[in-house]
């Protein structure tokens, strides 16, 4: 089988995040939303997305499509391989997913086709904050998806387990680590480390290749992607993957793209001093909206860093590729390819940008290719509106 995971306006909704990536590629719990289905229904897929991120997230000659905002759960699962071609599965107003007669490898008109209502639950991803607020429930989902049926690797005789709802893929390295599995799973990915030290509150995804390094504390609701390497305190917060939090430092209810890096000691707020409701900013309203949300941290978008003992308010978004530093706490909305903090930002040049990124990827034994620079300058072209220096 093959699906399409196409996106509707809540890529809009959820960028900084999303102007490098297709929303099915978001990554909530253990995998990306486009993997969770791909594994759920043994199929292949592709996107349907902008067209300037098609040169990587390549659609595929599908009957299938399905709405890449929306996670797979039972009901939604059994609607889809339900459908008939000419029928269109709806929520409202929001088309969660169709099926064609023929393959096509672009999202084709549907406006006559049979309307199938789904009236069940569901988790959709509109916007940034949703991640970190629906990882804890996508963790166990992904977690019941991932071990069903197979048989956990052990671990070290020197570490402390409280509960056994833990899962360790081949690999996976421990020592002297507390886990708590008993409020949550605990998932450990291959050729994973736990470092001496850390403690563990589930549930908690450690995805492949990555380390948390010694003393780490790390609390239920986070997940750290592939290839990256986390230390410092933690909570509710995903980190996608081939990125570094690796020394002290308090990150809280956030999300965190691909490689970025958080200098020692930075910290985030995620509370108001006067408990009030966080808001966040919006690329469409170039302005502020409320989340209806009390915590709410960073979110920090593909390439973005900070220098050390960065201070980071209460609901600040970090676009593509903003590089901070410098003393007191940068504004909320630090726009993409911004370089400097409270001080004042200039321009990030994408020349400056490539050369450290290609420094940062052969790191990590990757290659920042032709394909990485096309996108990312088209990005800067979309962002300029919002650097005002």
């Amino acid at each position: 089988m093959k699906i399409n995971l196409f996106d509707d306006s809540s890529w809009h909704s959820l960028r900084p995040l999303t102007f490098t990536r297709p929303v099915a590629d978001l990554r909530i719990g253990i995998l990306t939303i486009a993997e969770k289905w791909g594994k759920h229904l043994n199929a292949d897929f592709g996107y349907i997305t902008q067209d300037y991120l098609s040169i990587k997230y390549a659609p595929k000659s599908a009957s299938i499509f399905i709405n890449g905002s929306v996670c797979p759960n039972e009901t939604l699962l059994d609607a889809v391989q339900n459908l008939k071609h000419g029928q269109a599965i709806y929520a409202n107003q929001l088309c969660l997913a169709f099926k064609t007669e023929g393959d096509f490898t672009s999202q084709p008109n549907i406006e006559k086709f049979d309307k199938v209502i789904f009236d069940a639950d569901f988790v959709r991803i509109e916007f940034a904050e949703d991640i970190f607020k629906w990882n804890p429930n996508e963790i166990r989902e992904d977690f019941k998806l991932i071990t069903k049926g197979r048989t956990s690797a052990s671990l070290s005789s020197t570490n402390t387990f409280l509960g056994d709802n833990i899962f360790v893929e081949e690999g996976a390295e421990a020592e002297c680590a507390i886990f708590n599995s008993k409020l949550g799973p605990i998932y450990l990915g291959k050729n994973s480390e736990v470092w001496e030290g850390s403690i563990v509150r589930g549930s908690f995804a450690l995805c492949e290749n990555s380390s948390l390094k010694m003393g780490a504390k790390i609390y239920s609701g986070t997940t750290i992607g592939p290839h990256s390497r986390v230390g410092g305190e933690v909570n509710n917060s995903v980190i996608w993957g081939y990125s570094s939090k690796g020394h002290e430092g308090y990150l809280g209810n956030s999300v965190l793209g691909q490689w970025c890096n958080i200098g020692a000691d930075t910290n985030n707020s995620n509370l108001k001093n006067n408990y009030a409701e966080v808001k966040l900013w919006d690329y469409d309203k170039k302005g502020f909206r409320k989340t209806g949300l009390q915590f709410c941290g960073l979110i920090m978008a593909d390439h973005a860093k900070c220098g050390i003992n960065t201070m980071f308010n209460t609901g600040t978004v970090a676009g593509v590729s903003a590089n901070v530093f410098g003393a007191g706490f940068p504004r909320n909305f630090i726009p993409d390819f911004a370089w400097g903090g409270a001080h004042g930002f200039e321009v990030y040049t994408l020349k400056k940008m490539f050369e450290t990124a290609e420094k940062v990827y052969a790191r990590k034994d990757s290659s920042f290719d032709e394909i990485e620079k096309e996108i990312l300058t088209k990005v800067f072209e979309l962002t300029s509106e919002y650097r005002p220096f």
